[in-house]
């Protein structure tokens, strides 16, 4: 029987915002993959969402025929191997929790129902997942060391050119296409991971664990530290530390981003400096924009940034700040903590970011990399201005 695989959104995603205001949980980057491609690489097949009704044109549902299996996933769950072969060991009308939360169900067609509880295993391995922004970066060591084993067992590297000092070199793993010219590469402490037609220009320092996306660039004399992601498109530069960037973003002049995540489409002027710890080593309180209240997120938080967000030159972020999608942020004065999505903030001053002007940004700054701002993402920016229309700024 057919056997269709579908990632689901739970209530987590709601305490993931602002990355999950234009995406999926399973589409957010954690260590070197999404979370979608390392459960497709485990299943060996493609993988489809069950979101929200907003997001399902540009991220659609696939569920196959009434006589289909559909074994749905919690979609904020990082796969191992452990767990791929309990949900693997299902049969029809079965469920998997762990804690008493759904790790996944086995059903026929949709009629999602309760099952009897004879139909309900438990899991008693270590699970992994992303429940808050911050466990982003702060699962994104072990992330990137266990897609490095899954995307490297059985290959061989391209190998490291000359004029590179490399330390641990059985941990460096290079695609074909990728340029590292006259860079340090420490191994040691973790996996370099560099991707396919990714460019490493000259003087640059890296640390591992580190990973760089397709066609992503790390500029002349960057300085980055374990554990960093930078996705597809991405531009690093500077000092970067414990960083993701999902896609298409640049951070591509000096200044500092520690303990971070950056979405997709966004963009750090020169000199742009992110606070990650507090000066009285205290806990760092992050806003929860679903719960409209702060919530500790422990000694280091940077910036979490939403999708087609930029600074301006010189701009300075204070420690766990919040800053939505489609905000544009400029001028001398340190901005609020947090800036709800479309804000358009001049310092300490924010005002509405005006919704056609903000697509038309955005498809401005898509254009740059090649790209095209498509009808589906419009109306999820169409629809989240909407949505967002009353907050106060």
């Amino acid at each position: 029987m057919e056997r269709n695989y579908i990632l689901f959104d739970t209530p987590v995603r709601d305490l993931l915002f602002p990355f999950t205001h234009t995406r999926p949980i399973s589409a957010c980057r954690v260590g070197i993959l999404t979370i979608q491609e390392k459960w497709e690489k485990w299943l060996g097949a493609g993988v489809s969402h069950f979101t929200v009704q907003h997001l399902q044109e540009k991220f659609p549902l696939h569920q196959g025929t009434a006589d289909t299996l559909n074994i749905l996933i919690s979609g904020h769950l990082l796969p191992d191997e452990q767990l791929v072969a309990a949900i693997m060991a299902l049969q029809p009308e079965e469920e998997l929790y762990h804690d008493n939360h759904l790790i996944a169900k086995v059903v026929r067609g949709m009629e999602v129902h309760l099952l009897p509880a004879n139909a309900r295993k438990n899991y008693t391995g270590k699970v992994l997942g992303i429940h808050k922004p911050w466990d982003i970066f702060a699962l994104n060591d072990a992330a990137i060391r266990e897609d490095f084993r899954l995307l490297t067992k059985g290959r061989v590297s391209e190998p490291v050119p000359a004029g590179n000092q490399v330390l641990g070199a059985e941990q460096v793993f290079i695609e074909p296409g990728a340029s590292v010219q006259c860079s340090v590469l420490n191994a040691s402490s973790g996996p370099v991971y560099i991707g396919r037609d990714a460019v490493v220009m000259e003087g640059s320092l890296v640390r591992g664990p580190f990973a760089m996306g397709e066609r992503a660039v790390l500029k002349m004399g960057s300085k980055v530290y374990g554990a960093t992601t930078l996705g597809p498109y991405c531009i690093g530069g500077g000092e970067i530390k414990n960083v993701v960037m999902f896609g298409y973003s640049n951070k591509s002049h000096e200044g500092y981003l520690g303990d971070a995540v950056i979405g997709e489409w966004c963009n750090l002027g020169g000199g742009t400096n992110c606070s990650n710890m507090k000066n009285n080593a205290s806990a760092v309180r992050v806003w929860m924009e679903s719960k409209n209240e702060t919530e500790s997120a422990g000694l280091k938080c940077g910036v979490l940034m939403g999708d087609y967000s930029r600074t301006g030159i010189g701009t300075n972020l204070n420690t766990g700040t919040v800053v939505g999608v489609s905000c544009n942020i400029f001028g001398g004065q340190m901005p609020p903590k947090y800036l709800p999505s479309f804000s358009w903030a001049q310092g300490d001053t924010v005002s509405r970011y005006r919704g056609e002007e903000a697509l038309k940004d955005a498809a401005a700054w898509m254009k740059l990399k090649g790209q095209e701002l498509t009808p589906a993402d419009a109306a999820i920016l169409r629809g989240l201005h909407q949505r967002t229309d009353r907050t106060e700024l």
